[in-house]
């Protein structure tokens, strides 16, 4: 802007001396000076060229960058959708291991209390033909015992198996028919609550009403676990699905309590690893599991 009021000074003083000097001619300064604003002038006009040049290249950089950072912050939203899709379906998987892992646990119970059975069963053989050998009348009820009564022999009469009636409720359980596996389970519960199994068949009905989303009552349930069956093979599942019941019903502090308690009581379970990857992703710092001891040599 002062480049170009110089000019103008400059065009305006030849301008006067040519008007009063006209009787002289155009003189030879006048002609220089002329000269020269005709120089400043392209000057400018070249300066204000190169400048509307180099604005045009900044305006283009400024473009590309914000091009540059738009598809940055889509690449940026999908990686997050993308994470959170994986997470949910990593979740969705371990839920799948662990039920799972749970059924074998399932399976390993039931063959256990089979080959009690059958052992026991052969004991009784063995100790009867014992007897018949010694030539002694077989053995009957303990002295002081008491006959159930008739009501409720005639409902034990009429159940299913325990076998069959557990097999079927976790059959059912694991195809997702989960109304006929809750009475199954009630029922096993029902006429076999003090078998090695009831404690299974009460996890399970916890576990129903868990993955149906009634998590109240399914608190109540893996509680009824943890005090009837403390040692079952259950304990450490129903403790892990409390605390994920209480995390879900907005209790976290119960909950992370649950998960921390469960680690400290079986601190190499699966049900402990799992317990601390899910306090992991609630940003909750867990103790490290201790070293395994060394037996001495």
């Amino acid at each position: 802007m002062r480049v170009r009021n110089h000019i103008s000074g400059l065009a305006i003083v030849a301008i006067l001396f040519a008007s009063v000097y006209p009787a002289f001619g155009v003189s030879k300064e006048i002609i220089q000076l002329q000269t020269q604003v005709q120089t400043l002038s392209d000057q400018v006009a070249r300066m204000q060229q190169s400048i509307d040049e180099r604005l045009g290249v900044m305006r283009n950089l400024v473009e590309q960058s914000a091009d540059s950072v738009n598809k940055m912050s889509v690449a940026v939203t999908d990686l997050q959708q993308k994470s959170q899709a994986q997470s949910a379906d990593t979740n969705s998987k371990l839920e799948q291991v662990s039920g799972q892992i749970q059924s074998l646990h399932d399976t390993v119970d039931e063959l256990k209390a089979r080959l009690a059975k059958i052992t026991k069963q052969l004991d009784d053989i063995q100790q009867g033909g014992q007897n018949l050998a010694a030539g002694q009348p077989p053995i009957s009820a303990a002295p002081g015992a008491i006959a159930p009564s008739a009501g409720n022999q005639a409902a034990a009469n009429s159940a299913p198996p325990p076998d069959a009636l557990y097999n079927n409720a976790l059959r059912d359980y694991n195809a997702g028919k989960y109304d006929l596996s809750s009475q199954e389970f009630g029922d096993y519960l029902k006429y076999y609550g003090t078998t090695d199994l009831a404690g299974n068949a009460q996890f399970y009905l916890a576990d129903i009403e868990y993955r149906q989303g009634n998590f109240d009552a399914a608190v109540k349930d893996y509680d009824k676990v943890l005090e009837q069956y403390p040692g079952g093979s259950k304990a450490a599942a129903a403790q892990l699905k409390k605390g994920y019941a209480l995390l879900e019903l907005g209790q976290r502090e119960a909950g992370v309590r649950e998960l921390n308690s469960l680690i400290a009581r079986y601190p190499r379970s699966i049900e402990a690893s799992q317990a601390r990857d899910r306090l992991k992703r609630l940003g909750v710092t867990t103790a490290t599991p201790p070293p395994p001891s060394k037996k001495p040599h």
